[in-house]
């Protein structure tokens, strides 16, 4: 079999058959589809489930297990998984109907370890974003984090790229439980441990903004679990000795992450007493940050919040910030 696409779900029934729809729509035969009920309490998820396995038993599976966050329940996915390369979809958000397919002539082509492609901002009304523009992209090219560590610095969603199964279950890595950044986390191991990667110009995934979503959680504490995620990034390059030759692209993603982590907080409570925090890591970390030769990347926005972030003037940042918009 060639593709498991595992679709995490918890609670949301309003959701959920908009995402199977897309699913059942693909243009592709060598697929399953597993879906792993997280202990929804909504009543309403884990019947939905077991309907579509129902009317489509040769094609999917439903696991239900207690409760244990997203990155567990894509763990229990990817563990059941058959399929050669894995998918992963949340259960709010759609792809398009020729994904598979197309990811498949890739595969018939590069026979690569991961495949990362774009995606759009999807709002509730069906309006979408154009394809989210990626820095340094080399489509179609056979490549690896060693030639373009740049792919660091890519977004680290777990659903902008489709894995060979063998870089989780050959190395042991999984997703961390019950946490934010769970991508964070984990996919920068995921391009160390890939031999060869390919970049893809299109736009496979729709990403569903909506109210409810974690990462639009009230609870703006959490946002200071994005330390926790870059010391797991770092993790594997430690281990293996590599942090020195990747440390620029290393200090760059922490400046990155920070900043987009303390604008989430910025926007909401600018008098938040832990905002310090955020860069007091990159500084401990990353001391020489300032040096780096890579940080005119950030672009002329983000240097400027920098700045701000760094002289403590908040309220002027959630401003900018707020201004701003999305920042490029």
């Amino acid at each position: 079999m060639k593709f498991s696409v595992i679709v995490p779900v918890y609670n949301v029934a309003d959701y959920l058959p908009k995402c199977l729809r897309s699913l059942l729509a693909q243009d592709c035969d060598d697929w399953e589809l597993i879906l792993v009920d997280d202990g929804s309490t909504d009543g309403k998820c884990p019947e939905l489930c077991d309907e579509y396995a129902a009317a489509e038993p040769e094609l999917i599976r439903v696991i239900h297990q207690a409760n244990g966050g997203l990155g567990a329940a894509r763990n229990t996915g990817l563990e059941a998984a058959a399929g050669e390369y894995l998918l992963f979809v949340d259960s709010d958000d759609t792809i398009a109907p020729d994904t598979l397919s197309r990811l498949s002539e890739e595969i018939d082509k590069t026979h690569a370890d991961m495949y990362i492609f774009s995606f759009r901002y999807v709002q509730e009304d069906g309006t979408q974003s154009p394809a989210e523009p990626r820095n340094d992209a080399r489509y179609g090219v056979v490549t690896s984090l060693k030639e373009q560590p740049e792919l660091l610095l890519d977004p680290p969603m777990a659903w902008a790229r489709l894995c060979r199964a063998s870089l989780f279950t050959e190395t042991g890595i999984r997703f961390p439980g019950r946490v934010w950044y769970e991508d964070l986390c984990t996919t920068p191991s995921l391009l160390r441990a890939a031999k060869t990667i390919v970049q893809l110009p299109d736009p496979f995934y729709g990403y569903l903004i909506r109210q409810g979503s974690i990462m639009r959680s009230s609870n703006l504490k959490r946002n200071l679990e994005i330390l926790n995620a870059l010391d797991m990034a770092r993790a594997p390059f430690d281990k293996a000795g590599e942090t020195e030759t990747y440390k620029p692209w290393l200090s760059l993603l922490a400046v990155t992450s920070v900043l987009d982590a303390a604008r989430r907080v910025l926007l909401a409570d600018p008098k938040a007493d832990y905002l310090p925090d955020f860069l007091d890591y990159v500084k401990k970390n990353y001391p020489d940050y300032r040096e780096n030769e890579l940080l005119p990347r950030l672009g002329k926005k983000k240097l400027v919040l920098l700045r701000l972030l760094e002289s403590g003037q908040y309220r002027l940042a959630k401003t900018l910030f707020a201004l701003a918009g999305k920042l490029k």
